[in-house]
């Protein structure tokens, strides 16, 4: 597949400078580029290796100029996802339902519906049309797929979850598993049943080893635009609004209600039953133990708002010279109780 120059930039809706007809096959990194490949220029600390590249074009943001053909474009970070998939169309081709799928009563399944070798459907599920399956897919009792749903191998949605249209489940992922809630009686932990739900809202992404616990009553719910990546943990009775980013290794216990358009960075820990206000940003490897407002942007163990905890980690650095002054303080002081 082939475009050129020109094909490219009206794609990108940028300006090109350079052979109009100047064919391009690929798109790669600038380490990696061979000659009829174009590439990005990010930042200007890219050029030297862009120099350096065997990139024959290059998209480029708006304040960047180098020697070379190259396509400039107001929103770099957009020009690359439509240059990626001029380069790379889905190629998920409609394959049906193979015939070692075992598929439950009462079952209701939508048009163009791929479902991959030995995956397994619940009584009455349903299946929304163009939804594509991959093999050794669990999907149990009364669960909901909507439409254009990719859900990736060896996935496990246990009954009565919803998921809903255009949502990506990557491998590994479990979702309706019981809470963790027991009440300890007498010495012994005793289950609480779980019986509640779980609902992804539209256009959800969950990475690869995800686990969403179902409510004990109720709901557990993740916003439509939400993106969650790899192994994040989801407590029972958890509800996550819209366009919430949350990055890998996070774990949320249980009744955490988090707000819109907020951002969780790599590691963070929530207690229970806290309520975090919209478009809030928590510091990777935080430990959040109480209610945030919105628009907080806190970091640290325990969480404390960002300038704050920057300056207890400064103060950190000069413990030891702090140490020793109290110490020759107390000498001092010694001293002049002494002379008295």
């Amino acid at each position: 597949m082939e475009f050129s120059l020109q094909e490219i930039a009206e794609a990108l809706g940028g300006e090109f400078r350079g052979e109009a007809g100047l064919k391009l096959k690929g798109i790669s990194s600038l380490e990696e580029a061979q000659e009829g490949d174009i590439s990005l220029i990010t930042r200007r600390s890219n050029l030297p290796q862009a120099e350096k590249s065997r990139a024959s074009a290059f998209i480029v943001a708006e304040d960047i100029e180098i020697k070379k053909p190259i396509i400039r474009v107001k929103d770099i970070r957009l020009a690359m996802i439509r240059a990626i998939n001029l380069f790379n169309p889905p190629s998920r081709s409609v394959l049906g339902i193979h015939p070692t799928c075992n598929i439950g009563q009462r079952v209701k399944i939508g048009r163009e519906v791929t479902l991959g070798a030995h995956t397994v459907v619940g009584d009455e599920v349903e299946i929304g049309d163009n939804v594509f399956i991959y093999p050794q897919v669990h999907l149990g009792d009364g669960a909901k797929i909507g439409s254009g749903t990719i859900i990736y191998p060896q996935v496990t949605i246990y009954e009565r979850v919803t998921i809903g249209e255009e949502v990506i489940i990557h491998s590994g992922t479990v979702i309706g598993s019981d809470g963790f809630g027991f009440v300890s009686v007498e010495g012994e932990h005793r289950k609480i049943p779980q019986v509640g739900k779980v609902a992804i809202e539209d256009k959800v992404e969950i990475g690869s080893n995800v686990s969403i616990d179902r409510a004990t009553l109720g709901t557990t719910r993740i916003g439509s635009g939400t993106k969650i990546d790899n192994l994040v943990q989801i407590g029972h009775n958890v509800t996550i609004g819209k366009n919430v980013i949350i990055v890998a290794q996070v774990g949320i216990s249980g009744s955490v209600t988090i707000g819109d358009n907020t951002i969780i960075a790599g590691q963070v820990g929530f207690a229970d039953h806290l309520t975090i206000g919209a478009n809030s940003i928590i510091g990777a490897k935080s430990g959040v133990l109480s209610n945030l407002p919105p628009g907080s942007s806190v970091v640290g163990i325990p969480a404390r708002p960002h300038m704050e905890q920057m300056r207890i980690y400064a103060s950190l650095g000069r413990l030891p010279e702090i140490v020793k002054d109290m110490k020759d303080l107390k000498k001092r002081v010694r001293k002049l109780e002494g002379e008295k």
